[in-house]
């Protein structure tokens, strides 16, 4: 299957207007903080600095740019656009939901139109499939069966790894609390963009677990999911080693708690992971053999081919002549 010119239209259309509404918050967080360097240990998690304000965004928005940012360019460029506007329309349908139920009435505006924008992001890569008709247009590739079942492997991995600590959090912390982390109750602080911790944690274990499905069967759609889950878990990753490097936590690991060394590691784990699994995903695939089309007079190779019975299409050797009629000829031979 292939993408219409006009779903490729469309769709970098949309994700550029969800780069567009992503990159304004974030100049809006700058201007009100004044230093990028405090916006950037803020979207790492490090709320325990004087800051001149308070940021709306988190680190699921720079994420969302630089994912819509890249929708846009599969869009227009890449044998992958359907993938990739299904990708960032779902990851984004889901990570904006909880906006319908903000406080704050700029987030929820924003939250209502990124849904918007999204679902039409799905909807235009359902309807803009079509088969492909000529033996030139390139066609979505599989991943190297080696390389997707690895990164398979590493996106399984982490989404157990945070399973398991959602199941922890779970029974450390007051059910309240706990209901609060999926839905955004009161006792949660947060950016006002940002999704409840516990939701967010619920979507990233849906999109490892589903990237690594895919990986393992080698579809089409992997690697655009796959790379969307590896960008996720490289960011969070690296967000978590960054703070923990910022308080010295690494340096007296032997003195932590037992808890928290978990936690480091599986920072760490999976900022390993997801560096590797945009490693491993971003390769060429394997490209299936062209289909051959059927023409009035029979089967036809892809244009600069052999025919079936020879060169040229010709039925035998080049410079043959065509088999002699048969006895009787038919009328008109």
């Amino acid at each position: 299957m292939t993408v219409t010119r006009p779903a490729r239209l469309t769709g970098a259309a949309l994700c550029a207007a969800l780069a567009l509404i992503a990159a304004v918050w974030i100049l809006k967080d700058l201007a009100a903080l004044g230093s990028p360097v405090d916006l950037a240990w803020y979207w790492a998690g490090d709320h325990f600095f004087l800051i001149r304000g308070r940021s709306a965004t988190s680190l699921t928005d720079p994420v969302l740019l630089a994912v819509s940012a890249a929708g846009a360019v599969a869009a227009l460029r890449s044998r992958h656009a359907a993938s990739a506007l299904a990708a960032t329309g779902t990851v984004t349908l889901a990570l904006r939901l909880p906006g319908l139920w903000a406080a704050d009435s700029g987030a929820l505006v924003t939250a209502l139109a990124e849904l918007a924008l999204a679902a039409g992001l799905v909807v235009t890569a359902a309807a803009g499939r079509r088969p492909a008709t000529a033996a030139y247009e390139r066609l979505p590739a599989r991943p190297p069966t080696g390389r997707a079942v690895a990164a398979g492997v590493l996106l399984a991995v982490a989404a157990a790894v945070l399973t398991l600590w959602e199941v922890y959090w779970a029974t450390e912390l007051p059910v309240e609390v706990t209901v609060d982390r999926l839905t955004g109750g009161r006792s949660v602080v947060k950016p006002a963009l940002a999704p409840p911790p516990g939701w967010l944690a619920a979507m990233l274990v849906g999109l490892y677990a589903t990237a690594a499905g895919s990986a393992f069967a080698r579809a089409r759609h992997s690697r655009a999911f796959g790379l969307l889950a590896g960008g996720f878990l490289a960011a969070v990753g690296l967000a978590e080693v960054a703070r923990a490097v910022r308080y010295e936590l690494a340096a007296h690991f032997d003195e932590l708690p037992t808890a928290q060394q978990l936690g480091l590691l599986s920072a760490a784990f999976g900022l390993l992971a997801g560096i590797a699994v945009l490693v491993l995903l971003a390769a060429r695939g394997t490209q299936d053999p062209a289909p051959t089309s059927y023409g009035p007079y029979g089967p036809h190779a892809p244009y600069g081919g052999p025919g079936p019975y020879g060169s040229y299409g010709s039925y035998g050797p080049a410079g043959s002549m065509p088999p002699a009629p048969p006895s009787p000829p038919p009328p008109g031979w």
